[in-house]
């Protein structure tokens, strides 16, 4: 058993007792379930991370075989001292938010006040770091009272109880010279019960294939110092696979997305994989409506290096349709706003506005990878015409990726990947039919098509590789 693969099993079995313990207390599949297995998860990490660093702070603490007793007996002036040294490499810690002091503490009196009053205490101590915004500036905090979803106040002390001794006997320090591709599993195995589709936009977690190809196609060759964009960043998927490509320390990255608990995810990814540094730019609010990434003279929209989306499809967005089409967004909605139909006003086309989004959110040598309904890029009338001959008469398309049906488990609709160049030097755009390429298999109620990696390389793989009925034409 490799060490990579026993630190995978070890982390998911944590998970999975977690979620038991919230099954037991009545719990589980409930609104809920989500919030607990990712504060605890994220407090656990951020426990264990906060030890490592101190190991690297403190030359005294390196090969402690009891770091939390070592930490505990440091002198207090020595205490602030090591958190100045480590800095944001982690969150800030008091003793008294170990994980161990609220195992030794568990038999007191309102134990589950002890534990949601810790939650809250390193929530507050480190929200200008790890906090994540709304449109209107106001921070929203790593946690809130776990106790407080346990309706019969005599079950509350017993349910913090059961979690501690989970968080106890397991450690993460092993993992932390892990990289992205451990990372970036156990956090799609964390939340693959809670991302389904809710709320105004669809949640989709996209798949690690597309991710992957979208960003080897981007950034194929080395750049550093870059901006990199979504504005309907979901979870993070897209956005983390793309700075992996490009290497976390060279990049920072902003979002947008309508959904707190997108916001959420995304803050736990961005956590896990070393992007800290861009948490104060996860803003949750409507991108459309409010854009809230701005220029520094705050006269226009920011421009970026580098934007990747999976955006909604469809959804009615009726009530706010008009103060779109008004003159106050025409020229970010330069192909025009979709009408409001008679009949399913869920099905209007909102991907249509955020690729015009996308466009302008570019900034002179900007690129782009858009996932879009495959119709889009056949469409002989309004505005997704009207896009795409704009993309055209710009000479901006770089390349169209068709995937195969059901890439995405959770939506039937064919699906195409666009990429867009701004800086583009030749006037070629480059077709890609990868419709017939994966393996079919089952996943839950729904059926997908899986990439190999083999099959991945040969999409990437652009310039010299043929699919199936894949060339290369004039742009027109």
């Amino acid at each position: 058993m490799t060490k990579h693969f026993k630190h995978t099993q070890k982390t998911k079995e944590l998970i999975d007792s977690l979620k038991t313990i919230c099954g037991n207390y009545g719990l589980g599949n409930t609104g809920y379930e989500y919030k607990i297995i990712t504060e605890v998860f994220l407090y656990k990490f951020l426990n264990d991370k906060f030890f490592h660093e101190a190991r690297q702070a403190v030359k005294e603490l390196e090969n402690s075989s009891n770091i939390e007793e070592d930490l505990k007996n440091l002198p207090d002036s020595d205490y602030e001292y090591m958190l100045e040294k480590i800095g944001e490499r982690a969150a800030k810690f008091k003793k008294e938010h170990f994980i161990s002091y609220l195992f030794n503490k568990q038999n007191e009196e309102n134990f589950a006040g002890l534990f949601d009053n810790t939650l809250i205490d390193i929530a507050v101590l480190n929200i200008k770091l790890f906090s994540v915004s709304t449109i209107s500036n106001e921070r929203v905090k790593l946690f809130d009272s776990i106790s407080n979803y346990i309706v019969e106040s005599n079950q509350k002390s017993s349910f913090c109880k059961a979690i501690i001794n989970k968080l106890v006997d397991f450690s993460f320090e092993p993992v932390f010279d892990e990289k992205y591709d451990f990372f970036s599993t156990i956090f799609e195995y964390l939340i693959q019960d809670y991302n389904k589709d809710s709320g105004q936009y669809a949640e989709y977690y996209t798949p690690r294939a597309v991710a992957k190809i979208m960003a080897r196609i981007l950034a194929p060759e080395p750049v550093k110092s870059v901006t990199l964009y979504d504005p309907a960043a979901g979870s993070g998927s897209l956005l983390l696979s793309l700075a992996h490509q490009i290497g976390e320390n060279k990049c920072t990255i902003f979002s947008q997305d309508i959904s707190q608990k997108s916001s959420e995810f995304l803050r736990l990814n961005l956590i896990l994989n070393n992007l800290v540094h861009s948490l104060h730019n996860v803003i949750k609010g409507n991108t459309l409506l409010n854009p809230y990434h701005l220029n520094n003279e705050k006269s226009d929209l920011r421009k970026f290096d580098y934007v990747v989306s999976n955006p909604p499809f469809k959804t009615d967005f009726s009530d706010d349709r008009e103060t779109l089409a008004s003159d106050t967004h025409r020229k970010r909605f330069f192909a025009g706003v979709p009408n409001v139909p008679a009949n399913k006003k869920e099905s209007m086309a909102i991907y249509q506005l955020f690729i015009q989004h996308i466009i302008y959110s570019l900034n002179d040598k900007g690129k782009a990878a858009v996932v879009v309904p495959t119709g889009f890029c056949t469409e002989k009338s309004g505005i997704a015409m009207n896009i795409r001959q704009y993309l055209a008469d710009n000479n901006y398309l770089n390349a169209v990726v068709q995937m195969p049906p059901n890439i995405f488990a959770t939506t039937g609709t064919n699906v195409s990947v666009m990429f867009i160049d701004k800086d583009k030097k030749n006037h070629q755009v480059i077709l890609v039919d990868a419709s017939k390429l994966g393996t079919k298999v089952k996943d839950g109620k729904n059926q997908k098509t899986v990439l190999s990696n083999d099959e991945e390389e040969k999409i990437i793989d652009r310039k010299s590789t043929r699919l199936n009925s894949s060339h290369e034409s004039q742009s027109r």
